[in-house]
This record gives structure tokens, sequence and C-alpha cells, in this order.
């Protein structure tokens, strides 16, 4: 089954605490068992447990694809260890340390926070292998929260602009499609989980949401 919903902790912003790619997904230690049960079998990849910096947010914290990657400075090593069986890793400094909000990443490009540095951007490139452009998502810097990419699309916040909607199509090289998840929510990358293979959504996502979802990351059934 490519499409499952949940929650973690009775929140239903999955992306806030599950990170996924074509190789893996991320969790918390304290996500239900089911919950991983489904992302596993929805996304077909194998899920981690960990925190980072001992924080269970980890969906906000980490960002990566098919090539590399990043973690905050404040990544212990095991927590390092536990990514790095799946992909090369690489710890970031800087004031930015929510990477996984501001970096949005498939495996042919990476829109990003635009107060991300010159070298810092050269530093997500050279880990996640890809090219890496500054751009805001309907005028927010996180990125990441107002999108959520694949391989095969990239739903965005209904607020997108037609020239933000111009880079991420040139970056990632993947069509552009506007939807809410969680009954209305705008920062569909907060709610919401996926990979090229399927998705899992806040357990509050409405059946016409779950369609937009579905179609703008081709995900069906």
């Amino acid at each position: 089954m490519p499409v499952g919903s949940g929650s973690v902790a009775g929140s239903p912003y999955l992306g806030v605490f599950c990170r996924a790619g074509e190789t893996m997904a991320l969790l918390p230690p304290g996500a239900p068992g089911d919950l991983a049960d489904l992302v596993t079998r929805s996304l077909g990849v194998p899920t981690v447990r960990t925190t980072v910096g001992g924080i269970e947010v980890v969906g906000s914290l980490v960002a990566f694809n098919s090539r590399g990657a990043v973690l905050p400075a404040s990544a212990t090593d095991p927590e390092m260890e536990a990514l790095a069986a799946f992909l090369p890793v690489r710890r970031m400094s800087g004031r930015i340390n929510a990477l996984g909000n501001t970096i949005l990443a498939n495996d042919r490009g990476a829109v990003v926070h635009p107060e991300y540095s010159v070298e810092q951007r050269e530093e997500i490139s050279a880990v996640l292998g890809v090219p890496v452009v500054p751009s805001t998502v309907a005028s927010l810097g996180t990125v990441a929260m107002a999108a959520v990419a694949t391989n095969r699309g990239v739903v965005v916040h209904p607020r997108v602009t037609p020239t933000e909607a111009g880079v991420l199509e040139a970056t990632l090289k993947v069509p552009v499609h506007k939807s809410t998840a969680n009954f209305g929510i705008p920062l569909v990358g907060a709610c919401v989980a996926a990979n090229s293979r399927g998705m899992v959504v806040g357990d509050l996502t409405t059946p016409v949401e779950l369609v937009h979802l579905q179609d703008g990351l081709k995900i069906f059934d």
C-alpha cells in the first residue's frame, strides 16, 4: 500500500518527525511501532530510529537524498553512525540547525533557505551531489516545510508564486503541484513524508487532499 496516515504523540505533523528518501526513512525512538511498520510498508524502505542532538523532531533537523545526508552540528557520533550505515553523512555548522526544514532536495537538485551562505550551499551540494539554488516557497525560507519533493514531483504551499514554482521545477526537474494537508494546512512538508514509491500523511488529511497529494507526487494505488 503506497499511501498511509498516522501521527506521532498525537501530532499529525509527520514531516516534523519523519524524513524519507529512496534509501531509508528516519523516525524518532518515541514513534509508535505501528507507524514505523506503516512507513516501511508504504515507502518500501527500512526505517532508522534515532534522535538528532537528543531531539526527536528528526524530520526538521536532517536533509538527505540518495547520495548523502547533512545534519546539524548538534548531532552526536552515535546519531551520525545510525545514518552512516545507509548514506555518507556530514555535520554542518552555522546559525541554521533545522536543516530538514530549510533544504528541499531530491536526487536532481536542492532548493534551500536564502540565508545559507555561498560556502554552505557549496557544502550541501558536495554532500548531496546535486546543484543547490537559494529560493523561497510562498515567501518562506523554510522551503522544506512549505513543500515536499520526491524524484517524481513536488507538492507546494498554495501561495507559491510563479517565479518560485519556476525555480523549483528548474532545480528539482519535476512538476509542481499545489495542495494542503491535515485539513487545510498549507505547510505540506510539515505534514507529509514521501519518496517515489509512496507517502505517509498526517491523519487529519482529507480525501480531497489525498487525491491532490497523490497526483502531485505521482503516487497511485
